[in-house]
């Protein structure tokens, strides 16, 4: 061990995207949506840490309530919370959806419904509270979900109808199902029931760009919804951020959390799989090839749940005391990945962590070990990348160096915060 790399902070260089104003884009949209007076019209929110949700949501309340119609909230989580109506709402609040502010009622039951079954005879769940309103909104981020590789679907509204507002049990039944039959194919096959069976009313897909902004907000209805979204998809793929480099020695990863993606930091980021990872002796066809993470925080939204913490090789103890077991361990078991939740080797301090970290990767010298530093995987605009990638006149394609190499200046044997602003 001859000691930590150099950093240097870097920004990298992302297309510009047009600005979006969020309440009209909202308001435009919902405009080909036919609300009748007087009905009770469900909204579905998640649990994601989507940008712009508290004024999405409020601009389709008023909408709604603008039409005549009487609109009620429910949170769209699966098994997130603790699985709990108390914790549901909890994690609205965390985005400023409550009933306070927005003067809506939120009705967190968890009960769910069987209603019906697909052509492979899987069971398809429905909220109680959804099924019984007149229609459902449902809004969602298109994104590529962090559980399977699609080139046409992830996660978006039609996972939505499935898994969120199938509550715990439709959760739970939809990932045992999926094991068997295929993600993709179950989701399809299920929302494709859910279209015809509850009272859907329509979809609010929204886009973001590689700087985690609101790019685009659209109606997807529910006869072409499937359709819609895919085109969306393909849209939300390019835009995904990706870290600049694909051959990582050591990751730090600042902070993961359910708010940053369901899997904690997002697997078509760090090229883990939240089924399992690869080692040292890996197949390096899938890129970035990563040989080791440490992961040293827990953000406050996720609420000690700490599901990804398994694609993780070393964190801080700090980390693992900062754990909601009972949260942590429900959400695995529902999502059938218990080694998602694995505690990784951890040391009280990053600067243990760290060293002990790069002694595992048997390099000559640990100096010139290829080290990345994010904030978390959402956020990869800023970052810091050591000295390797700098050497024998490397370039690095769309990534601007905005300072110059330094050795790290410990703040009490941790790290000090990204120089970025961002954390």
């Amino acid at each position: 061990m001859q000691g930590c790399p150099k950093m240097c902070l870097v920004r990298q260089v992302f297309p510009p995207s047009p600005k979006l104003d969020v309440r009209t884009a909202v308001i435009v949209s919902l405009q080909k949506v036919k609300v009748t007076p007087g009905k009770k019209i469900a909204v579905a929110v998640g649990s994601r840490g989507i940008t712009n949700l508290k004024e999405i949501v409020e601009t389709v309340l008023e909408v709604l309530k603008s039409a005549g119609a009487k609109p009620f909230i429910i949170p769209a989580m699966g098994s997130h919370g603790g699985a709990t109506s108390e914790g549901q709402k909890e994690l609205l609040a965390e985005y400023g959806v409550t009933e306070e502010a927005l003067k809506t009622p939120i009705e967190a039951a968890m009960d769910a419904t069987c209603i019906g079954q697909t052509a492979e005879g899987v069971d398809v769940f429905f909220s109680e509270p959804a099924l019984q309103s007149d229609g459902v909104v449902v809004i969602n981020r298109v994104k590529p979900h962090t559980d399977f590789m699609s080139d046409t679907l992830g996660s978006g509204i039609l996972k939505m109808l499935v898994i969120g507002l199938g509550k715990r049990v439709g959760a739970a039944n939809f990932h045992a199902r999926a094991s068997r039959y295929g993600y993709e194919h179950v989701i399809r096959s299920s929302a494709r029931l859910t279209l015809r069976k509850a009272p859907i009313l329509c979809g609010l897909a929204l886009v973001e760009d590689q700087r985690h902004a609101t790019v685009r907000i659209e109606t997807l209805m529910p006869e072409d919804m499937e359709a819609a979204e895919t085109k969306l998809y393909a849209e939300a793929k390019r835009l995904m951020p990706q870290l600049p480099v694909d051959e990582i020695d050591l990751l730090i990863i600042d902070r993961i959390g359910k708010n940053i993606s369901g899997a904690g930091m997002d697997p078509n980021v760090i090229g883990r799989s939240i089924h399992g990872y690869s080692s040292l002796l890996a197949d390096r066809s899938t890129k970035p090839v990563v040989r080791r993470i440490f992961a040293r925080e827990l953000t406050a939204e996720t609420h000690g749940n700490a599901v990804g913490i398994g694609m993780a090789d070393f964190t801080t103890a700090r980390l693992v005391r900062s754990i909601n077991k009972e949260i942590t361990f429900l959400n695995a078991l529902t999502a059938l990945t218990p080694q998602s939740v694995q505690i990784p080797i951890h040391f009280e301090t990053d600067r243990e962590v760290l060293e002990r970290a790069l002694e595992t990767l048997a390099l000559p010298d640990t100096r010139n070990a290829k080290v990345v530093r994010i904030a978390d995987t959402l956020s990869l605009e800023y970052l810091e990348l050591s000295e390797a990638y700098f050497q024998q006149g490397q370039s690095l394609e769309n990534v601007e160096r905005l300072g110059s190499l330094s050795s790290i200046p410990w703040t009490e044997e941790d790290l000090p915060p990204l120089r970025s602003g961002k954390l």
